[in-house]
């Protein structure tokens, strides 16, 4: 599990601005996504800004390359999200949670597309926001603990979190969380 304290504005006094802005904040989160991967095993680079569909490439031995999308957001409680849109173009979902508790840590989730998109809130088809998918901020780890610091990119999550599902068949298990949400 990945918790890094980000001491960057522990000192600032309540209310202060920060010290970057969100197009840093995001191109710093897409920087740690392909250094946690390289780390891992699995090169991996930041790709040029606005390319399409995803934001970081890696390349897992003996495998195909792997397109990810990097979401980053400051944790909070209550109606804050993480989205995309259905017809993005990757293949995992990274999403960089900030200040995720008292020690101002941060979580790092890489979640295989298919799993997303069977888990995503949606609004109505004949919505003008029908090809958002999303989901709140504050419920990213219950949906997705076991995909936290998968850099090994296991379609299964992390085995290090020892959170497999008994009867292997983990989509069901998740669908049913979901319902409970």
């Amino acid at each position: 599990m990945l918790t890094v304290p980000l001491d960057a504005t522990l000192d600032a006094p309540v209310g202060a601005p920060k010290r970057y802005t969100t197009k840093q904040m995001g191109d710093a989160c897409e920087m740690i996504v392909a250094a946690e991967l390289t780390l891992a095993g699995i090169p991996a680079l930041k790709v040029p800004d606005n390319w399409p569909g995803y934001d970081v490439i890696a390349q897992p031995l003996n495998a195909e390359p792997q397109r990810i999308s990097v979401k980053s957001r400051t944790y909070k409680t209550g109606p804050a999200y993480v989205g995309y849109n259905n017809y993005d173009v990757f293949d995992w979902l990274a999403v960089v949670l900030l200040f995720v508790d008292e020690l101002n840590s941060r979580h790092v989730y890489l979640i295989p597309r298919s799993v997303t998109d069977k888990l995503a809130r949606r609004d109505q088809p004949t919505s003008k926001t029908a090809s958002e998918r999303y989901f709140r901020v504050d419920q990213i780890d219950r949906l997705f603990c076991h995909y936290r610091a998968n850099f090994t990119l296991d379609p299964l999550g992390n085995p290090d979190l020892n959170m497999r599902v008994k009867d292997g068949n983990e989509s069901s298990a998740l669908l049913a969380l979901v319902d409970q949400v």
